[in-house]
């Protein structure tokens, strides 16, 4: 299960609002091996793609660089959908090397950039098997 404070939901939401019609991602880190979300880091996408998220290179190196300074691991992996559901796709699947972390996806399909109704939903990611996990929100 996923616990995740509001405040980080509605800026997750709010960076998926923003890039759209474009996919938006980034990362959440928090303190090493406790499972607690609690950086926000919202990055670029590479490919600025409507289908497609790509971290740029450099800037996930300084990332893991800059968290492994920190004693912090990347506990959420989000990035959002913006004409299909909040499901992970065969390339997010396939490019999902983290398996502690919680991939979150945010739809913007109904919505768009605009206010209104967004799905948000969290999975984990193991050896190519999806499990949708419960979401908190604290």
């Amino acid at each position: 299960m996923l616990t995740i404070s509001q405040e980080l939901r509605d800026r997750i939401v709010a960076h998926a609002r923003a890039d759209h019609p474009d996919e938006a991602c980034g990362v959440i880190a928090g303190p090493t091996g406790s499972d607690r979300p609690e950086r926000f880091i919202p990055m670029l996408n590479a490919a600025r793609s409507p289908t497609f998220y790509e971290f740029d290179s450099g800037d996930l190196l300084r990332l893991y660089r800059e968290m492994d300074d920190r004693d912090e691991d990347p506990v959420v992996i989000y990035h959002s959908h913006t004409a299909t559901e909040a499901y992970p796709s065969r390339t997010d699947i396939s490019y999902a090397n983290e398996p502690a972390a919680h991939y979150v996806l945010v739809s913007t399909a109904e919505c768009g950039g605009g206010e209104g109704p967004v799905s948000f939903r969290s999975f984990r990611i193991v050896d190519g098997e999806v499990t949708e996990e419960d979401v908190t929100v604290i």
